[in-house]
């Protein structure tokens, strides 16, 4: 029992924190997967299984996939993808967390799978601005590119060693984080420094009995 739960704690939360790279291709998998049999979803979750859902996700996993390799549109869509990666990581998360009482598994859903996926998407959002500023945009299609080879790459990993996969999911979460935070501070580094700079100094030097 408790090994069932926590691979299938590893599957729900591999698969949400996947959707910081693309939000339909986990969701897609998912699906697939749990309509092969591979792997089983929380009862009142069976819908991902169905012919309408795998339908329906392919033509947005689709759409997604193409639409970042578009120069304008894939910053355009990183401005939705941060609000749609937390509400398929919490949603897959939930799917599969072994919690019998639904607002406890929900919470955990929203801050495990929700939480990971939307720091992933935050770190590839700045990957794609910092691109874009350096190149351009010129280097945007190579990063969309290994977003999309992570994405499913990571999610079909997660299906099939779900133990292996959530290692390595929590160590380039841990990255991720540490990246951001990093950023932050040298970016209030810069900020204090430049304050400090552009204080103006007195032109007239205090003796040491208090008079100019």
């Amino acid at each position: 029992m408790t090994l069932d739960w926590l691979f299938a704690a590893c599957i729900g939360i591999g698969l949400a924190a996947c959707c910081g790279f693309r939000v339909f291709v986990p969701m897609l998998i998912a699906a697939l997967a749990t309509k092969l049999g591979y792997i089983d979803p929380q009862p009142g979750f069976e819908f991902l299984g169905s012919w309408k859902a795998i339908i329906g996700l392919s033509v947005a996993a689709a759409f997604e996939l193409g639409a970042y390799y578009v120069p304008w549109l894939d910053n355009a869509l990183d401005t939705i993808a941060m609000p749609a990666a937390v509400i398929a990581g919490t949603l897959l998360s939930t799917s599969f967390l072994h919690i019998n009482d639904e607002t406890y598994r929900w919470g955990m859903g929203l801050m495990l799978g929700g939480g990971s996926a939307g720091l992933i998407q935050a770190g590839t959002s700045l990957l794609r601005l910092g691109s874009a500023m350096t190149t351009g945009g010129v280097a945007n299609p190579v990063v969309a590119t290994g977003e999309n080879a992570a994405s499913l790459g990571l999610s079909l990993l997660t299906v099939f060693l779900p133990l292996f996969a959530f290692v390595l999911i929590v160590c380039l979460l841990l990255y991720v984080a540490f990246r951001l935070l990093a950023r932050r501070r040298l970016r209030f580094t810069k900020s204090d420094t430049t304050q400090q700079a552009g204080t103006p100094l007195s032109p007239f030097p205090r003796s040491n009995n208090g008079k100019h």
